[in-house]
C-alpha cells in the first residue's frame, strides 16, 4: 500500500488518539490530524471501512508512542480495539503495558485488559483492567502499587498497597486509594480506608510525609508527623507535630522563592516535662538576595529560649549563636562588606552581659594597577564598633569603636634563573575610642609603617619513577614600625601560626596589637606529584626577630624572638582519600599544638576523622591540655547496607563525650535507618541523654530513588 495512503489512512482511523494520554483531546471531523504515523506489516480496509493493522503495528505522535500485535479501527462505531501484547509511552513519565484495550477515536475513554500503569520508572499499579475516563483518569480495579522491583519468580516485592480501587488523576498528578492494606511482603501492617499520595511526576503535593519514630532518655518514646502545604510553586510550609509522653512540640519549615533570592525559617515550640516553668523553642532564619550594583544580602538569624534546648531536642550541635545581617560586594579589583552580628553564648560559665554581643562592621579593600610605577596598590578602610550590655567598669562593661585605613604597595619581578622576588610597603592608621574601661585611654590613633622583601625559588625535576618533583626555598625580611596603642585586647587574644601566615607581617586576627620591629621567616616548600593522582606537599617554617612579642600566648608558637618550628603536610590520591597535618614544635622540643585530619571519600566510604591536641594555656582560658579525637563515617556493608557511625572522645579524661551508631538498609523502593546515640553531659545546663532512631522513607513516592546501584537483582 501507498506510504501515504498509510499514514492518511492512519491519521482517519486513530484521529490523534495517540496523543498524550494526560491531554488527548477529540479531533474536529472536519481537521484532519497532524504528524501521526503508523508503521505495519500489513494493513487492510474492508468495503465497511474497517481499518485492520497487524504485526509489529507502531504508531507516534510527538512525544506519544503505541506498540501493539494487532490495531483495529472501525470507523462507523468510532472504536478502536487494541490486541496485545500493548505497549503505550509518554514521554519518560508514563508506561502502560496491557494485553489487550478497547478505546474511543481519541482515547478518553475505554477499557484496558491485564494493565500495568509505571511512572517515571518508579511506581507501578497492576489491575485486571483499568478504565480511560474523560482523558484524565485511569480508574483500576483490584489493584496493587509498588516501587519495588517485582520479579518474575512471583516472588512478592518488599512492600506493596493492595486496593479494592485507585484512582489516578493525571491532571492533579495524585493517586487515591480505597480500602487500601499496606504489605510487608504478602502480610497486612496498616489499613487505610482512604489514602491519597502524589505520583512520583509531582515533586510538591499537599499532605502527609513519612512519619519517623524515636525514643531518648529525656523525650521518651516519640513520632513525628510531617504534614507538607505549597502555597504555588514558589512557597511552602511543613508543619511537624512531635508527641511523645514528656513533650508537646510543633516543629515547622517555611520556604519562599523570590526573584532575586529566597528565605528558610526552621523552628519549633515545645510545652515538656524537663523545663514545665517554660514554653521552649528556637528560630533559625537564613536568606540571600541579589541586590542592585552586583550587592548581595544575606542574613543568617538564631534564637533559643534556654541554653540548652537544641541539645535536648537534638536540632543543633552548637554552644554559641551568631546571628548576623550582611551585605556584600566582591570582585577581582573590590572586597566591600556591611555587616551586623550578635552573639548569644550557651556555654556554662560565660555571662552575655559581659560580652561583646552586638558588633558593627563596615570595610571595603579595593586593588589598583599603577602603570607607572608597576605593581599592584591595595587600599583598606574599615569601622568596627562592639557593645556590652554591662556597663560595669572595666573588661566586663568596656564598649570599643575604632577606624582603620591602609594602603600596600606591591612589586614582583621574575628573574631569567627563575627567582622569584618581592618587595611590599604599607601605611596603617589605626584609631580607638574605648567607654567603660579607666585602664586604658580613651581615645588613641597609631601610624604603622611597615617594610618588606622576599625570596622564592622554585625548582622542578622529573624523577626516575614519573612523578614530578617541587621544591621551593623561601625567605623574607620585613620591619614594622610605630609603636602599641593603650587599648585593651579585645579581639586578638587568639592567634594561630599556620603555613598560611608565615610571611605575613602581622599574625594578629585584628588591629589593637600589631607585630613590630625587624623580623626574618624562613620555609621550604616540598611537592611530589604524579601522573595518576597522588600528591604529597610539605612545609616547614620558622621567624626569628629582633624583639620579644608579648601579646603572644605560650601556645600560639609566636611567643619569643624565635617563633615555633612549623610543620605542615597534606597527601591525597585519585581513591578520595586525603590526609592533613600541622604542628608546632617549640625550641625546646616539646609539642605546643598539633592537629591531623583524615577524610576519605568514594563510592563505598565516607569518612572524616580527627585529633586535636593543644598544650596548657592559661592566657587562652586552658588550664588544662586538650586531647580529643572524633569519627563520623559512613560504610557501605554492601550493595543495599549502610553502617554508620559518629565518635568523640577526650583522651584527657579518658572518657567518650558523644557515641552514635546506625544501619540504614536501601534498595529500589524503601530507605529504613536505625540509629543509637549517646550524649553525655559535660554542663551543667546539657544533661546526658541517650536516643533511638527509626526512619523509613518509601522511594518512589515521596522520595525519589535515581541511584541504580541500590536496585535488587531478580533471580
Amino acid at each position: 500500500m501507498n506510504t501515504h495512503l498509510v499514514r492518511l489512512l492512519a491519521a482517519t482511523a486513530l484521529t490523534c488518539a495517540l496523543v498524550s494520554t494526560g491531554n488527548a483531546q477529540a479531533t474536529p471531523p472536519n481537521q484532519a490530524p497532524q504528524n501521526v504515523v503508523l508503521v505495519a506489516d500489513t494493513v487492510e480496509i474492508s468495503p465497511t471501512g474497517v481499518l485492520t493493522a497487524r504485526g509489529n503495528v507502531e504508531a507516534l505522535n510527538g512525544g506519544t508512542r503505541l506498540q501493539a500485535t494487532e490495531v483495529i479501527y472501525d470507523n462507523q462505531t468510532g472504536k478502536i480495539t487494541l490486541k496485545g501484547p500493548i505497549r503505550i509511552t509518554e514521554g519518560d513519565s508514563v508506561s502502560i503495558v496491557a494485553s489487550a484495550a478497547e478505546l474511543d477515536a481519541d482515547l478518553r475513554n475505554g477499557l484496558i485488559h491485564s494493565a500495568r500503569v509505571v511512572l517515571s520508572d518508579q511506581v507501578q499499579m497492576a489491575a485486571n483492567q483499568m478504565k480511560r475516563v474523560d482523558g484524565r483518569y485511569n480508574v483500576l480495579n483490584k489493584t496493587t502499587v509498588s516501587s519495588c522491583r517485582v520479579c518474575e519468580t512471583g516472588e512478592p516485592p518488599l512492600w506493596q498497597i493492595r486496593a479494592k480501587r485507585v484512582v489516578h488523576d493525571e491532571e492533579e498528578r495524585q493517586i487515591y486509594f480505597d480500602h487500601a492494606s499496606f504489605m510487608i511482603r504478602d502480610v497486612p501492617v496498616f489499613y487505610f480506608p482512604h489514602l491519597r499520595m502524589p505520583d512520583p511526576t509531582l515533586d510538591r503535593a499537599r499532605g502527609f510525609l513519612i512519619p519517623t519514630f524515636s525514643r531518648t532518655s529525656l523525650l521518651s518514646s516519640g513520632i513525628k508527623v510531617p504534614y507538607f502545604i505549597p502555597f504555588g510553586d514558589t512557597r511552602d510550609l511543613t508543619l511537624t507535630p512531635y508527641l511523645s509522653s514528656e513533650t508537646r512540640t510543633l516543629e515547622f519549615r517555611y520556604r519562599q522563592a523570590f526573584k532575586n533570592g529566597g528565605i528558610e525559617i526552621n523552628g519549633a515550640v515545645s510545652d515538656d516535662t524537663i523545663r514545665p516553668d517554660l514554653t521552649r523553642g528556637y528560630l533559625f532564619a537564613t536568606g540571600l538576595f541579589e541586590l542592585e550594583r552586583d550587592y548581595k544580602l544575606t542574613f543568617d538569624l538564631k534564637a533559643v529560649s534556654d541554653d540548652s534546648y537544641l541539645t535536648d531536642y537534638d536540632y543543633a550541635d552548637l554552644d554559641r549563636l551568631n546571628s548576623d545581617i550582611t551585605i556584600s560586594r566582591a570582585s577581582r579589583t573590590e572586597n566591600t562588606r556591611f555587616a551586623l552580628h550578635h552573639y548569644q553564648s550557651l556555654r556554662d560559665g560565660e555571662d552575655n552581659d559581659t560580652l561583646p554581643t552586638l558588633v558593627i562592621e563596615a570595610e571595603t579593600e579595593r586593588r589598583y594597577f599603577p602603570t607607572s610605577i608597576g605593581g599592584e596598590l591595595r587600599t583598606r578602610v574599615e569601622a568596627h564598633g562592639h557593645q556590652r550590655r554591662s556597663t560595669s567598669d572595666g573588661d566586663d562593661g568596656r564598649d570599643v569603636g575604632r577606624a582603620n585605613a591602609s594602603v600596600q604597595w606591591l612589586r614582583n619581578w621574575t628573574l631569567g634563573s627563575g627567582l622569584r622576588a618581592g618587595v611590599n610597603g604599607a601605611l596603617a592608621f589605626d584609631a580607638y575610642r574605648t567607654w567603660n574601661d579607666s585602664s586604658v585611654s580613651s581615645f588613641d590613633t597609631a601610624l604603622t609603617p611597615t617594610l618588606a622583601a622576599y625570596v622564592r625559588y622554585p625548582m622542578a625535576k622529573r624523577g626516575a619513577d614519573g612523578a614530578t618533583y617541587l621544591l621551593e626555598p623561601v625567605a623574607q625580611i620585613g620591619w614594622t614600625g610605630g609603636s602599641d596603642l593603650d587599648v585593651a585586647n579585645d579581639e586578638s587574644t587568639r592567634v594561630e601560626f599556620d603555613e598560611g601566615n608565615l610571611l605575613a607581617l602581622s599574625r594578629f586576627p585584628s588591629y589593637e596589637r600589631r607585630e613590630r620591629g625587624l623580623a626574618t621567616a624562613i620555609g621550604l616548600n616540598w611537592s611530589r606529584i604524579t601522573s595518576d593522582g597522588w600528591e604529597s606537599h610539605l612545609t616547614l617554617g620558622q621567624v626569628f626577630r629582633s624583639e620579644t612579642q608579648d601579646d603572644f600566648t605560650q601556645t600560639s608558637g609566636l611567643s619569643g624572638k624565635t617563633s615555633d618550628f612549623l610543620i605542615a603536610g597534606q597527601f591525597n590520591n585519585q581513591n578520595g582519600l586525603v590526609l592533613t597535618g600541622r604542628s608546632l614544635l617549640n625550641p625546646s622540643g616539646s609539642l605546643d599544638k598539633a592537629t591531623a585530619r583524615l577524610g576519605w571519600s568514594n563510592d563505598n566510604i565516607w569518612l572524616d576523622a580527627s585529633y586535636i591536641w593543644l598544650n596548657q594555656d592559661l592566657e587562652e582560658d586552658r588550664p588544662t591540655e586538650i586531647s580529643e579525637w572524633a569519627l563520623d563515617s559512613r560504610y557501605r556493608l554492601a550493595r543495599h547496607w549502610t553502617g554508620l557511625v559518629d565518635w568523640r572522645f577526650d583522651a584527657v579524661s579518658g572518657e567518650t563525650s558523644e557515641a552514635g551508631l546506625g544501619f540504614e538498609y536501601r534498595n529500589e523502593c524503601v530507605r529504613v535507618e536505625l540509629s543509637l546515640s549517646r550524649r553525655f553531659s559535660t554542663s551543667s545546663t546539657v544533661q546526658s541523654s541517650t536516643s533511638v532512631g527509626l526512619n523509613v522513607a518509601l522511594l518512589g513516592f515521596s522520595v525519589n530513588s535515581n541511584d541504580k546501584s541500590y536496585d535488587r537483582k531478580c533471580g
